[in-house]
């Protein structure tokens, strides 16, 4: 067994650094640059050789950066132009706060389009400027892209993915591209083809409609394999952005490939979980055996629902804006009530033990540890489990959250996204991973320490992600947002799930999985969505 870990640990870590350096590799040739214009963090990528094409700016979405548009930069120096991400206010690197947040609209996205003036003004100032200029936008940006290219004549092309486009007029902006993952929501590709309709009925998806030279070019493509997000990465997206450019400014394509790095992060992220998973078999045992106590199915069915049904109806109309970074408050919201009803359900069970059905077995990771008996309180649990528990589970969960940062947090930061706290956000990775803590101890205590019935890990966390949605449908303007990174929360969650299981297994106690991950969640939530004031 020894010698398999080994192996394993050794592959791994083979992997992880096959990954990294094909990752830094993959941007050889453009010589990344970083930069500030003005307040705003930026990075140059510039062609291998000969003169710039053209200058495009590459903008990010809502609570990116500008580290998940380089595949896009990349690509584009690749085939001759100088390509400029930048990170807008409120994001990645950016210090400056987001004005007006969703509350003022207005007011937030004048401020992105000033800041998206400010780097065009700076590109006019390059000595590469040869009068051409394209934007690129994703998502949040593929609006605001279109709005500065249709007050400017000098943009000589738009490329929007994943665009809304309510502002798109049949001749303005100039030669616009469309481009929506496969997966990507209906509303979303259905303006697609309302936007490109308006030059052409009926129109089909690769046809371009219109005239280059004119400024009237159309056209929309659905990306294959990719959603809101992935579309970012995709080869489709790569290419056809590529192509849009070349037509528009009738430039011959370079000998060059797009930027691959899709199937280079799922090599990373697999050694990087797999590492994971050994270290938490390193970790210190807590207890000598599971804490638990029965639990009837029909009180765990019913907690978990009236968890999901109370917790947005509680929020709907109570103020959740205590925290300058937008959306992130809510959240921080919706753990902590939904964690603080599960924990009052769990002492209440608590206190009032029942008997399992007859027959009925203790399923989990240590289904084969002798049971307890119930206790009245999760104090007692820890007296009967001898001194210096606490100091073990804290122990414990403190290396779990470590190998979480330290492992997934500088390849995150290096190539998928701005993950360093800056300003404010260090005061608010507390907040949100005590939130994240009050539920995701909860979960473990109900899941595992009460002994719930099968697969009851797994709706707890289907409770919690519809109680989610249900916030979200009450409060669709404030919260929209939150549905883009639904997929995510539900990846995460499965990640968690597995790791989970595997930590309560090593040490016998919930509490340090918990603890472990909200410290990765909390952090998470913290760094990445936007700084508002």
């Amino acid at each position: 067994m020894k010698l398999a870990r080994l192996l394993t640990f050794a592959l791994a870590v083979c992997a992880l650094a096959y990954a990294l350096i094909s990752l830094k590799q993959g941007e050889d040739g453009v010589a990344p640059q970083e930069i500030a214009i003005g307040a705003i963090p930026a990075t140059l990528f510039a062609p291998p050789q000969g003169a710039a094409k053209a200058i495009v700016l590459v903008a990010h979405g809502f609570a990116g950066s500008q580290q998940m548009m380089a595949p896009i930069a990349t690509t584009l120096a690749r085939d001759g132009y100088l390509a400029i991400t930048f990170d807008f206010a409120g994001h990645g690197r950016n210090t400056l706060p987001l004005h007006g947040g969703i509350v003022d609209l207005a007011k937030s996205t004048n401020q992105l389009l000033d800041e998206l003036d400010d780097v065009a003004a700076y590109a006019r100032t390059r000595p590469e400027f040869n009068g051409r200029l394209a934007l690129v936008g994703h998502s949040m940006a593929s609006e605001l892209v279109v709005q500065s290219a249709m007050r400017r004549n000098d943009i000589a092309a738009t490329v929007a993915l994943s665009l809304f486009g309510r502002t798109v007029t049949a001749t303005s902006p100039r030669n616009l591209l469309v481009i929506d993952g496969a997966w990507e929501f209906g509303a979303l590709k259905d303006a697609a083809r309302r936007i490109v309709g308006m030059a052409a009925p009926d129109p089909k998806e690769g046809v371009t409609y219109g005239d280059f030279a004119k400024g009237t070019a159309r056209s929309y493509d659905y990306a294959a394999g990719a959603e809101h997000i992935g579309v970012i990465w995709s080869l489709d997206a790569l290419k056809d952005t590529r192509a849009w450019l070349d037509a528009a400014f009738g430039a011959k394509p370079a000998d060059t490939g797009v930027d691959r790095r899709g199937p280079t992060f799922a090599i990373m992220f697999i050694a990087l979980a797999v590492l994971l998973r050994l270290g938490v078999d390193a970790l210190p045992v807590v207890f000598d055996s599971p804490p638990r106590a029965p639990l009837r199915r029909v009180r765990f069915y019913a907690l978990i629902s009236a968890a999901a049904v109370a917790t947005p109806l509680l929020l709907w109309k109570a103020p959740t804006d205590f925290l300058p970074i937008l959306l992130g408050d809510y959240l921080a919201a919706h753990f902590a009530v939904w964690g603080a009803l599960l924990w009052a359900g769990v002492f209440w069970l608590g206190a009032r033990p029942s008997p399992l059905p007859s027959g009925e077995r203790v399923r989990g990771a240590a289904a084969s540890a002798t049971r307890l008996a119930e206790p009245a309180s999760p104090l007692a649990v820890q007296a009967r489990s001898g001194a210096g528990a606490a100091g073990r589970i804290l122990i414990s969960a403190a290396i779990l959250a470590a190998l979480y940062l330290i492992l997934f947090g500088a390849p995150l930061d290096l190539f998928v996204t701005s993950f360093r706290p800056t300003g404010q956000r260090w005061a608010i990775v507390g907040i949100e991973f005590a939130a994240v803590a009050l539920a995701f101890t909860a979960e473990e205590r109900l899941a595992r320490g009460l002994g719930a019935p099968r697969f009851g890990y797994t709706l707890i966390k289907l409770a919690f992600v519809v109680s989610l949605l249900g916030g979200v449908a009450l409060n669709l303007s404030k919260l929209f947002f939150l549905l883009i990174v639904a997929p995510v929360v539900v990846v995460l969650f499965v990640f968690f799930g597995f790791l989970h299981r595997a930590a309560f297994a090593r040490t016998r106690s919930g509490a340090v999985a918990a603890l472990g991950a909200a410290v990765a969640l909390g952090y998470a939530i913290a760094v990445t969505f936007p700084m508002v004031d």
